[in-house]
C-alpha cells in the first residue's frame, strides 16, 4: 500500500483510544504529581507496561532506558508520555516493513494466512479495494474452500473493489485453485493476484500441509511466488497472537505481518512482543472496519497514539 493517507494519524489515535485511555489512566495513577522519579515508581511503570501486553522483556528495556534519562528528576505526565513514546518507537522502528505489490513482478502473488476469525478475508478485501482504486488489475482467489461463508464474504469484497474473482465448490482442492489463479494471472496480465487460505487450527498439521502444498504448486507456475506471504493476526486475542505467530512462522515462509482489530482491545501494546518475537516485519495495521482503516505500519506514529499523544509537528 502507499504511504499512510492524510488523516491516518487521527484514525490511528481513535482506533487505539481504548489502549491509550487505559495507559493514560495508569500513568496518571502512578505519577499523581510532579515528583522525583524513584525506584518504586519505576517498578509500577514496568508493571503497567506488562499489563498493557508489551511483554516483560520490552517492558524491562523501556523502563531501564526511561530510568537512565529521568531517574531522580521531577517529571510530569506529558514528559512521561513523550519518553515512553520514544522508547516504544525505538523497540519497533526496526520491525516495520513495506508492502507494495505494485512495485514488484507482475502478477504479484500475495498469499494470506492466519487462523479463522483473524480478519484475513477482510484484510484481503481492503487491500484489493486499495489496489483497484489505484488503477491495478486485481484477481482474488477464494482459497478457503472449506467455509462457504468465507467465499461469500470474499465475493462481496471483490464486487465492492471491482476485482475479478475465482472460487471452487466447497471442499475443493485449495492448491488447485491457487495454481489456476496464478496461471490466469499470468495469461491475462493481472497486476496482482490475492489468494485467501483456510485457517483451521483444529488440525494444525493438516492446515500447514495444505499451505505448503499451495506454495509448492504456485512455484510450478512462478518459482519466485508467492512474492508476499502475509500472516494476519487479531490484536484482540492478546498474547495468543504470539502463539499463532510461532505456529505459522516456524513452518511457513512469512514475509510480513498484518495486525488487525487494534481498535477492539485495550491492550494494543501486544504488537510490541509480536514484532520482537517474529522474524518478519509488521507491514500493515488495522484500526477499524473501513478500507481507510488499514494502513502501512509506522512505528513512531503507533507509539505516540498508543500513549495518547498528538501527531508531532513536521
Amino acid at each position: 500500500m502507499t504511504e499512510p493517507k492524510r488523516g491516518w494519524f487521527q484514525r490511528l489515535t481513535q482506533g487505539l483510544s481504548r489502549s491509550s485511555k487505559q495507559m493514560g489512566e495508569q500513568i496518571t495513577s502512578v505519577f499523581t504529581a510532579k515528583a522525583p522519579l524513584d525506584q518504586a515508581k519505576l517498578d509500577e511503570l514496568e508493571e503497567m507496561l506488562i499489563e498493557a501486553d508489551l511483554g516483560p522483556h520490552s517492558a524491562q528495556r523501556i523502563t531501564e532506558r526511561f530510568a537512565a534519562e529521568k531517574f531522580g528528576k521531577n517529571i510530569d505526565e506529558q514528559e512521561i508520555k513523550e519518553s515512553l513514546a520514544k522508547h516504544i518507537g525505538d523497540e519497533l522502528v526496526l520491525r516495520q516493513g513495506d508492502f507494495d505489490p505494485l512495485a514488484g513482478p507482475k502478477p504479484h502473488i500475495v498469499l494470506f494466512i492466519g487462523v479463522n476469525g483473524s480478519g484475513k478475508t477482510t484484510t484481503l478485501g481492503k487491500i484489493a479495494a486499495d489496489l483497484t482504486g489505484r488503477g491495478a488489475k486485481v484477481l482474488i482467489a477464494a482459497g478457503d474452500t472449506f467455509r462457504a461463508a468465507a467465499v461469500e464474504q470474499l465475493k462481496v469484497w471483490a464486487d465492492r473493489a471491482n476485482a475479478d474473482f475465482m472460487s471452487r465448490p466447497t471442499g475443493a482442492d485449495a492448491a488447485g485453485l491457487a495454481y489456476d489463479a496464478v496461471v490466469r494471472g499470468k495469461a491475462e496480465s493481472y497486476d496482482v493476484v490475492l489468494i485467501d487460505t483456510a485457517g483451521r487450527l483444529q488440525n494444525k498439521q493438516g492446515l500447514m500441509d495444505e499451505l505448503l502444498k499451495i506454495i509448492r504448486v504456485v512455484k510450478k507456475v512462478d518459482p519466485d511466488a508467492p512474492h508476499e506471504t502475509l500472516l494476519v493476526l487479531d490484536a484482540t486475542v492478546g498474547r495468543n497472537a504470539l502463539a499463532q505467530e510461532n505456529i505459522f512462522g516456524n513452518q511457513i515462509g512469512v514475509s510480513g505481518i498484518v495486525m488487525t482489530k487494534l481498535d477492539g482491545t485495550a491492550r494494543g501494546g501486544v504488537l510490541v512482543p509480536v514484532a520482537q518475537a517474529s522474524d518478519s516485519p509488521i507491514k500493515l495495521i488495522g484500526v477499524g472496519e473501513g478500507i481507510e482503516d488499514l494502513q502501512p505500519f509506522d512505528a513512531r506514529a503507533f507509539a505516540r497514539s498508543l500513549v495518547g499523544l498528538e501527531e508531532p509537528v513536521q
